[in-house]
Order: C-alpha cells, then structure tokens, then sequence
C-alpha cells in the first residue's frame, strides 16, 4: 500500500507543477508544443527514476556533509546520458529543448526528490516516487502545452485540428512568454477551485 500511495502521490495530491510549484523554468518555456512537453517529461523523468534510484542504494554509504554535491554529480551523470541520446537519436527534439536538457542537473524537482525523499526511503519506494512525479510532471506539461499549441498555432501534436483558417490567424500570445503565465495561472485557479469544493463536500 505504501509503494501505491508514493506512485499517485507526485500526479495529484503533490504534483510537482501544480501543487508544489517546483521546475517552472522548463515548463514555462518548453511547453510552446506537445511534443517538446512529452520529450522534456520523459527525459526528467528518466533522470528522476534513475538518480532516486542510486541515491536510495547509496544513501547509508554517502557521507552527510557532502550528499548535496554528491547527488549533483550522479543527477549530472543522467542528465548526460539523457542528452548524447537525445543528440543521437532525435536531434530535432534536442535542438528544439536546447539549454533545458542540461538544465535538468539543477531542476529542483530531482534534487529536491534526491534529499527529500530517496535520501530517507527504500529503493523501491523511491523509485515509486519518481515515477510518480515523473508522471505528475509530464501530465502537467502536456496539459499546458496543449493551450499553448492549440491556441498559438491551431495545432495538437503538429496535426491541425482547427482548420486552416484558424492557423492563419491564431492567438500568438499563447505561444509567447506572457501567454504561458496567463494559461498557467487559469489551470492553477482551476484547481484551487476544485480543491475548495472537495474541502467543501469533505465537510
């Protein structure tokens, strides 16, 4: 039961997006598509479960006083692997995620996962965790993502689904910085409501 609950826990009651505000830099700026969102969630997931994994292993062999430098060093180990792969598999993915694939090495989500949980847990435990919030992450993105596609080019996963018509005319904004904050903020006040009438119901 306990392996179930850290599983769900980073898609929903802790969403690392929408619940604890973690990793906004790649969210907001790499969401201007579905596909760019799959292939950043995908990779930080990958990077998630692996570092969570090695941390747990080794978290009774690494001396406290330097765990943080550590854990940079083996989520700076993944990050790598993550992206030669990418370069050598998908380049145009990995071009169009650019800076961000290095920047996993210190996305606060990992690190934060590494000391917060995989430092004191199991290793199946923590790597339940990290699919979990690996999951959570990458839901997260596709839902923004897919505002800002549809409303910035008419499009959802490059297949036009508004017509033409809309494509020569759509709501740029969406796909611009100021339009990522706008629908972000919209999704989060969307939630809290949801909260406020489950608390509601709950009472």
């Amino acid at each position: 039961m306990s392996l179930v609950k850290d599983l769900t826990n980073g898609i929903y009651r802790e969403n690392p997006i929408f619940k604890l505000a973690l990793g906004m830099c790649p969210f907001l700026a790499v969401t201007t598509s579905v596909e760019n969102a799959i292939g950043m969630g995908a990779a930080a997931t990958f990077v998630l479960i692996c570092s969570n994994f090695l941390v747990s292993l080794l978290r009774n062999l690494i001396p406290s006083k330097v765990r943080i430098p550590c854990y940079i060093v083996i989520i700076a180990t993944f990050v790598t692997l993550v992206d030669m792969i990418m370069n050598a598999y998908v380049p145009d993915l990995h071009r169009a995620l650019g800076i961000f694939i290095p920047l996993i090495v210190v996305n606060c989500i990992i690190l934060g996962r590494a000391e917060g949980f995989a430092n004191r847990h199991p290793v199946l435990n923590s790597v339940a965790d990290a699919v979990g919030m690996g999951i959570g992450f990458t839901l997260a993105m596709i839902l923004l993502a897919s505002f800002r596609e549809l409303l910035g080019n008419g499009t959802w996963l490059n297949i036009n689904v508004l017509g033409p018509g809309y494509r020569n005319q759509p709501l740029l904004i969406a796909i611009l910085a100021p339009g990522a904050f706008i629908l972000l903020g919209f999704i989060l006040g969307f939630f809290n409501i949801l909260e406020k009438r489950r608390g509601g119901g709950q009472r």
